[in-house]
């Protein structure tokens, strides 16, 4: 085994397609039981995947076990990774792309990255794409933080200059944590209005926020989730009803509080970069 090769940075490819080939696309997201938001962000991602490859099988897949099981329960029938991967061979598929729907190359990716390497054997080629965020710009490669502000600044237009956006992150012990303070650097850098990424699970929190926006005068607050989907913790730990919910606790601190309830897959400019990183996945391992 090429050890070098192995550790290569970017879209991952196993194997060499051999022609003729039976391809198929694999789009996986952890999931969410809401159904509207899934309609419009997920669901609209894979349109546009289909649109694209419109003569290519085009498959979803969640990671998350609980939200596959409570979607069973109610008579939704979506596959696990596993379960879609062992399917597409079973209907003799040999070419295979992955599209991950993270945002950061965090637990989640790094579990689509464990798939690449247990299901090598099963098709003649395996490919991964790269998360929305990965590239920073580093030499002559694409900066995906600089085209990701770009694509979400849209979102902001409809406030005024003077509301400070609050971007809610999932957060993660993962190091790759770390890619929401360079998230927050290029907003500094592009943005001129206030715009502060706290997480939900990781850092910053958004205790840590709350003192930036006192000493900038702040009264006006909108919340905006940072995640693909506005599903349960954009209802509930962003803008839930209960004392705990962080439109509650900066209501509480004095703080006029909107909340913006679109998840990232709305986004017409976020999605195109979805796009964008499927097609680079599929050229990496040879067009379908």
């Amino acid at each position: 085994m090429n050890i070098i090769k192995e550790t290569r940075l970017g879209v991952k490819t196993y194997g060499k397609a051999i022609h003729p080939t039976k391809d198929a696309i694999l789009v996986l997201s952890f999931g969410t039981t809401y159904e509207h938001t899934k309609k419009v962000t997920i669901d609209s991602i894979v349109q546009d995947i289909q649109h694209r490859y419109a003569d290519t099988k085009v498959v979803l897949a969640f990671s998350s076990r609980i939200i596959v099981k409570r979607l069973r329960q109610k008579g939704i029938n979506i596959l696990s990774p596993e379960e879609a991967l062992d399917q597409l061979q079973a209907e003799g598929y040999t070419r295979v792309v992955m599209v991950s729907l993270d945002i950061i190359p965090g637990i989640e990716y790094t579990y689509k990255m464990a798939l690449l390497e247990a299901y090598k054997q099963a098709f003649t080629q395996i490919t991964l794409s790269t998360p929305l965020l990965y590239w920073m710009g580093q030499s002559a490669c694409r900066d995906d933080v600089k085209l990701f502000v770009e694509a979400l600044e849209s979102q902001f237009l409809s406030y005024s200059d003077k509301t400070a956006i609050l971007l809610m992150a999932h957060g993660t012990n993962h190091p790759a944590n770390a890619y929401y303070a360079v998230v927050q650097a290029k907003l500094d850098e592009l943005t001129t209005r206030p715009v502060f990424i706290y997480s939900v699970e990781g850092w910053p929190e958004l205790q840590d926020i709350i003192p930036k926006l006192v000493k900038l005068k702040i009264t006006d607050i909108v919340l905006m989730p940072m995640m693909l989907v506005a599903g349960d913790h954009a209802h509930n730990d962003m803008a839930g009803e209960h004392e705990g919910s962080h439109l509650h606790l900066l209501k509480a601190a004095g703080f006029t509080v909107h909340t913006y309830m679109h998840g990232l897959g709305e986004n017409a400019a976020i999605r195109k970069l979805f796009v964008e990183n499927t097609v680079e996945a599929v050229k990496h391992g040879g067009e379908i």
